[in-house]
């Protein structure tokens, strides 16, 4: 019977980014987002290119977001934005995602960060989805933020910066906990949102706030 690997101990490939590199594409972008399934706060998304070829000490502790604990992903966090010839970030409030949906929110938050990049890239890896309003060469890759390097730079980025924002939000809106669950269905977010109804960054549309509105 096969072995499988725990998550953790999957590395990001660089496969794509090199083959891309082959094909002629020099400014590769990996975008990723963070709080597509939030109850609360806005959804982010990041855009990083990272320099080719790259050697750094933290290479290979570079992971989907999602699989490091906090104090790594803010290390990290900081050793990619210190090497990255470009990082860019979106930010799409609760309100467009009631209005839009979460899965169009989510491809205008990553259209944000792909337009703050400087310079512009010529190439695109997104964690699952397309952009087809953004007239550039992209690939969408399913689990891209465990399987790609450049995603998993862009998770580590949307994550932490989403992060600090809902620690700012529970300064604003206290009593929710969002410092602790940052707006994710927690038990403890579910309790208090029951308790107290929902505030402004509450998504309207998702159905735990629905329910109690």
């Amino acid at each position: 019977m096969a072995i499988r690997k725990p998550a953790t101990s999957i590395k990001p490939s660089r496969a794509e980014e090199k083959k891309l590199i082959t094909e002629g594409y020099q400014l590769i972008a990996g975008v990723d987002e963070a709080g597509r399934g939030a109850l609360a706060g806005p959804v982010v998304a990041a855009a990083v290119i990272m320099p080719h070829p790259l050697d750094t000490p933290w290479l290979d502790q570079v992971r989907d977001s999602k699989l490091l604990c906090p104090a790594k992903r803010e290390r990290l966090y900081h050793d990619i934005k210190r090497t990255a010839i470009s990082v860019g970030i979106g930010t799409i409030p609760p309100e467009v995602i009631d209005s839009q949906n979460i899965i169009m929110a989510t491809k205008l938050a990553m259209e944000q960060a792909i337009a703050q990049l400087l310079p512009a890239p010529d190439s695109l890896l997104i964690d699952h989805l397309l952009l087809p309003d953004v007239p550039l060469p992209q690939k969408g890759i399913t689990n891209g933020d465990r399987l790609c390097f450049s995603i998993a730079c862009a998770s580590i980025i949307a994550k932490v910066a989403r992060d600090r924002f809902m620690v700012q939000l529970d300064k604003i809106y206290p009593g929710y906990g969002l410092a602790q669950h940052k707006g994710y269905g927690t038990r403890e977010h579910l309790f208090h949102l029951r308790q107290r109804g929902p505030c402004p960054i509450h998504r309207q549309t998702f159905a735990p706030v629905r329910d109690v509105i």
